[in-house]
Parts: C-alpha cells; sequence; structure tokens
C-alpha cells in the first residue's frame, strides 16, 4: 500500500475486545485483508486533498467494528509549528460530545430513582430561578436531555466570544439564571440548550451529592478505562498531549492559532477533553452491553432508552434520543454527538445494526468532521461487509500494478490512480464522495488501460507512459495529459 502522499501519519490497532466473524477467517485482522486496504488507500487519498485544499493541521480517527477498535491513525500535526505528528492518543477538545457522559449520569441517578424525567428541574435545583414567561408545563428533566425544554441555548454570558472566551463559574451560571427567561413553551420545539446540559451536570451533584468531576470519573470514566478523558481541559498537558486547536480559515486562507480555554462551569455540556483511543473505548462499550444485556455502568435497557427517539421536532428533520441525536443513514439509525469548540471539531458516531462506530477529532473550526465519518462509514462499512460475507474471497491486488499508483496532476485538477479489485481505479480529488468519483480500469495491453462504464462495457483509454529510466510518470486521456507528482 502506498501511503507516501500522506503527511505524519501514526498507525496503533487495538483489540479492545473479542470480535466476531469481521477478519477473513471468521475472526482474523480485518485489516490484513485486501479489500480492507484498499479502502484504506482511497479513504487516505481522499483525506489527504481535504486536509490540503482546507488547510487542515490535524486529524485523528479510528473504527469500531462488533467491540474492537480495529483501525485508529493519525494525520498531519498536533501541534503544526512544531511537526508534532497526530496520533490516536493526541488528546482533543471534544465539546459536545460532553453531553452523553452527562446523561449517562442523569439516567444513572434516574435508575437509582433519585429523580425522574418528568421532574420539574426546579424540584432538584432551589437555586433554579429562570423566569418561566410561557404557559404550558415546566422545564423538566427530560425536556433538558432533549433540548425541548424550552431553554436559551446558553447561560447569560459571552462565553464564545474571542479572543478570551469567558467560561463562567458554576457559580456565576447559577447567579445568572435570575436574569434569563424561557425561549419557548416547554416540549413545543426543539432547541439545542447548552445551559440546559450544564443545569444537567448539576442535577447529577444535586442528587449524587458528589461533584460533578469525581462522579464522572468514578462512576463512568474508571470502570470503563477511559483514563484519557476529562471533564475539562487538562491544563497540565497543553503544549503536549493536547493539540493546539487552530481557528476558522480567514479570507487569506490562514488559520491563526485558537486560544487555550477550560468551559468550567459549562464543562458537563463543553468541557470535555479525549482522545480517539478513549472515545473508541467508550463506544466499544455501548456495543458490549447492547449484545451482553444486564449491567455495566448502565443498565442496558436504558442505554437503549437513550438512543431511542424521545423529541421529533415539528419539522421532522431532528430527532432527539435522552442524550444521543438520532438520525437515519442509508435507511439505517445512527446515534451520536458532534462537537465544536474553538479550535477543534469531533464527532463521535454509531451504526448499531451494523455494530460500527467512528471516531474523528480535528483540531481545527470551520471543517466536518461529519463528512470524514460519512467516508469512512461508506468505504470501510463496505470493505468490512464484504470480508464478513465472504472471508476467503479476496486476494492481494496484482504488485505489477503497484507502479501506476500515486498522485496525478493537471492543470483542471488532481487524479489519483489505486490498484482496485485487482486492477486500477481513478478517482479526481479534491471530491465530496470518493466512491462516486471513482472510474474503473481494465487493463487492455501493456500501458494501456480502458475505463469500464457502469454497463460493463469498456470506453475510452488511459495510455500510461514512461520515462526514460522506466518509471511511469503521466497518462493521458483523450489525448490530454496529467504528469504524476507523487
Amino acid at each position: 500500500m502506498n501511503r507516501s502522499f500522506i503527511p505524519a501519519v501514526a498507525l496503533v490497532v487495538l483489540l479492545l475486545a473479542p470480535s466476531a466473524g469481521c477478519g477473513q477467517n471468521g475472526g482474523g485482522d480485518p485489516t490484513d485483508d485486501p479489500r480492507f486496504q484498499q479502502a484504506e488507500t482511497l479513504f487516505e487519498a481522499w483525506l489527504d486533498a481535504k486536509m490540503a485544499y482546507e488547510k487542515i493541521p490535524g486529524v485523528s480517527v479510528g473504527l469500531v467494528h462488533d467491540q474492537e477498535l480495529v483501525w485508529a491513525k493519525g494525520y498531519g500535526f498536533a501541534h503544526q509549528e512544531e511537526q508534532v505528528p497526530a496520533t490516536p492518543s493526541t488528546l482533543y477538545s471534544v465539546c459536545s460530545i460532553s453531553k452523553l457522559f452527562t446523561s449517562i449520569g442523569v439516567m444513572q441517578q434516574r435508575d437509582e430513582d433519585r429523580l425522574r424525567l418528568r421532574d420539574p428541574v426546579s424540584d432538584h435545583l432551589p437555586w433554579y430561578e429562570v423566569e418561566q414567561i410561557h404557559s404550558g408545563g415546566p422545564v423538566t428533566v427530560e425536556g433538558v436531555l432533549t433540548h425541548s425544554s424550552g431553554l436559551p441555548r446558553e447561560s447569560a454570558h459571552p462565553y464564545w466570544t474571542g479572543p478570551d472566551y469567558p467560561f463562567p463559574t458554576r457559580e456565576e451560571i447559577v447567579e445568572g439564571l435570575g436574569e434569563q427567561t424561557t425561549l419557548y413553551p416547554a416540549h413545543q420545539y426543539f432547541q439545542y440548550s447548552n445551559l440546559g446540559m450544564a443545569l444537567a451536570g448539576q442535577l447529577v451533584e444535586q442528587a449524587s451529592g458528589t461533584a460533578y468531576d469525581d462522579y464522572v470519573r468514578s462512576r463512568i470514566l474508571d470502570p470503563l478505562g477511559m483514563s484519557d478523558t476529562y471533564t475539562d481541559i487538562p491544563a497540565e498537558h497543553q503544549g503536549g498531549r493536547f493539540a493546539t486547536g487552530y481557528a476558522r480559515m480567514n479570507r487569506l486562507g490562514e488559520r491563526p492559532e485558537a486560544p487555550f480555554f477550560q468551559a468550567r462551569g459549562i464543562a458537563p455540556a463543553a468541557g470535555f477533553a479525549s482522545s480517539v483511543e478513549d472515545l473508541a473505548r467508550f463506544a466499544s462499550w455501548q456495543f458490549r452491553l447492547l449484545e451482553n444485556g444486564g449491567a455495566e455502568v448502565l443498565d442496558a435497557n436504558t442505554l437503549r432508552e437513550m438512543h431511542r427517539v424521545h423529541w421529533v421536532d415539528p419539522d421532522f428533520e431532528t430527532m432527539w434520543g435522552l442524550g444521543f441525536a438520532v438520525s437515519q443513514r442509508d435507511g439505517e439509525r445512527t446515534v451520536g454527538h458532534g462537537g465544536s469548540c474553538p479550535g477543534f471539531r469531533s464527532t463521535l458516531q454509531l451504526i448499531p445494526d451494523q455494530k460500527l462506530a467512528g471516531v474523528v477529532m480535528i483540531n481545527a473550526q470551520g471543517t466536518s468532521p461529519e463528512q470524514i465519518w460519512a467516508r469512512m462509514a461508506s468505504i470501510f462499512g463496505q470493505a468490512l461487509k464484504a470480508i464478513r460475507d465472504d472471508p476467503g474471497a479476496a486476494t492481494a491486488p496484482p504488485a505489477s500494478l503497484a507502479e501506476y499508483e500515486g498522485l496525478y496532476e493537471s492543470d483542471w485538477g488532481e487524479t489519483f490512480v489505486l490498484r482496485w479489485d485487482g486492477s486500477l481505479a481513478t478517482v479526481s480529488l479534491p471530491t465530496s464522495d470518493p466512491i462516486d468519483a471513482m472510474q474503473k480500469l481494465r487493463r487492455d495491453d501493456g500501458d494501456v488501460f480502458r475505463r469500464v462504464r457502469d454497463d460493463g462495457d469498456l470506453g475510452e483509454e488511459y495510455v500510461f507512459h514512461r520515462s526514460a529510466d522506466g518509471r511511469v510518470e503521466r497518462f493521458d486521456v483523450h489525448g490530454n495529459y496529467s504528469r504524476k507528482v507523487r
């Protein structure tokens, strides 16, 4: 496999738990299968172009299949100026993914009969003073977890405003409640609310009698072995294991460094830091609990309850479980959460029926981790399904074709050539979907290949040309050349 076009790559393959039938021989390592390897080459070529054209400093990704972290990598840099590579163990702000841990804490307290979903928040937080200016029911625990409570989006502080990002303390949030009013009647509209989830963290504290950080560490993170997850960004790792964040790209095509921040009282909604490896453990636990039943950190039926849709907005486009966003991808239910904070974007997504999950962490604003996850799910999902359905079918691509692989360039754009299903394929870059952009080729004679049409017939010729020393240096199609650049 040719990875020369990918900068600063770090690879790790971790076995978090036994996997059932995902490898070539009903339980082997799927990354050894040629179908997985060609999928990896395609994904990396696509991601390399995305990072280059969007000037993304670093990306860390991981793929969980049936309780196993089968593949995890870092691309680019955690600290760009120092050229420190991003890895699967690099720490990033995961921002709103924090809400999943807070929601689990609330549901643990529900299962222990210390609160109920229909309870008004004011029954548990005596200092709750948000003025109810709309008729109808009160702000409830369930409304907070489904973002249908009617609360405003934020606390009464400008903490998303740079350059200082003045996140309030818990005490400042409480003090500001008296200045705030409800935005909508309860259970009428979806309104994403960091204020609501910050209050959910206080619900956990009040019901359990334990400080939020201590509770999450002892009741969730430690039992799951998530030692690299923090309820607020760890200042001791700034400039080291914690990646430098970079702002959105400005009109000059530059990404300034984003300031270091901590979410303080907003931490239950947006403060956590974690790594790909740790969030993979979190995803693996969910698949394990759903498969085995019983109780581990949470009762299995409670997790199923959290994954089910509890709120559908009137436009039928927004669905939410208890803490989890719920959506459909290619007709299958996906649950998870994304995160966006100063200098960082991230997503954790699970497809329960496929037992497939992905983690994407980026140290740059203004780019989409969900798009990267979508490409991971489609490219690797197809490969894993093929490996599962027919473990022994694949054969290694002909080594003789490797010399054609690489990135080619013309004034009209880039073309990546890779070995695919025993022959060659081309993909124009950049592209939103490399599978849709793929053109499959079949060798005609020597250095001449022809495009395979959708109906199976052969189309135009792709003619590869060699330098005086015999190396492939360009190809032409329709008489026009693209030069091999790497």
